[in-house]
């Protein structure tokens, strides 16, 4: 029961501070222009998702999202982005949980660019401006272009340590 217990805080100190980590990198360290950014703020996410599964990823990743669009805004908030967030959390979580092939590694991070960052975030973008969608989505296209070589090889980098890592404590 105890060790149940303290496992149970060392999973929710570890998921805040992947939160945490999650604000600042998508606050303070990432490009962004109106309708494109560029940032690592998907790693804490997927090593939530790596670590703890789709519900605790979808978490970190909403969390910061919200907590990061009140405290330092940088545009109006709009919950679809929490929404996007949120699926980015789960659809890692469900990828990457168990197993981390390279096939899974390869999906998660199409599904993420393509599907999500360019066509859900764009809808969004859309709504929010009142701007055509068609452009906006060309436009972010080069983001998906740029983004999605960066998450393939930042997941792969990231799966290989954390199996290893899990190996050297298993021994």
């Amino acid at each position: 029961m105890k060790k149940t217990r303290i496992q149970n805080i060392q999973t929710l100190a570890l998921l805040g501070m992947l939160t945490a980590i999650e604000i600042v990198l998508s606050r303070f360290c990432s490009i962004s222009a109106w309708n494109v950014k560029i940032s690592l703020s998907f790693l804490p996410v997927a090593a939530a998702a790596m670590l703890c599964g789709a519900a605790p990823a979808a978490a970190v990743a909403a969390l910061g999202d919200f907590v990061g669009a009140i405290l330092f805004p940088i545009g109006a908030y709009f919950p679809g982005f929490t929404l996007t967030a949120a699926l980015t959390g789960a659809l890692f979580g469900l990828l990457l949980h168990q197993k981390r092939t390279p096939a899974r590694i390869a999906a998660a991070a199409a599904v993420n660019q393509l599907v999500l960052s360019l066509m859900l975030n764009t809808l969004w973008i859309s709504i929010l401006y009142g701007s055509p969608y068609g452009p906006l989505f060309l436009t972010r296209s080069v983001q998906t272009l740029v983004m999605l070589p960066v998450q393939l090889v930042t997941l792969g980098v990231m799966a290989r340590v954390l199996d290893r890592c899990g190996k050297r404590a298993a021994a």
